[in-house]
C-alpha cells in the first residue's frame, strides 16, 4: 500500500500527502519509540519521498518529529473526497 499516484500524462509519482495533513504510522519506529497506528501532521514536504511529521503528547506538545518515507505513512481521511 502507498500513497503515491501516478501522472499518466507524464509517469510521475504524484505524492497524495500534502503539509499539515493527518497521518497515521503503518510500521513501527522503535528508535523513535513510534508505534503502528500513531497519528502525526506532516510540517514538511523534505522531497524525494520523504515527509517531516511531528507526533506529539497528549498535553499537545511535540514529543518527535522525524522524517518519514511517504509510502510507510496513511492519510487519515475525516470528509468525503472525490477518487
Amino acid at each position: 500500500m502507498g500513497v503515491v499516484k501516478m501522472d499518466k500524462k507524464n509517469s510521475k509519482k504524484l505524492s497524495l500527502i500534502q503539509e499539515l495533513d493527518v497521518v497515521a504510522l503503518l510500521s513501527d519506529i522503535p528508535t523513535e519509540n513510534l508505534l503502528r497506528g500513531q497519528v502525526g501532521t506532516i510540517v514538511d514536504l523534505a522531497g524525494n519521498g520523504l515527509a517531516l511529521v511531528e507526533f506529539g503528547g497528549d498535553d499537545g506538545a511535540a514529543t518527535a518529529i522525524v522524517a518519514i518515507k511517504e509510502e510507510h505513512l496513511l492519510p487519515l481521511v475525516y470528509e468525503s473526497r472525490a477518487a
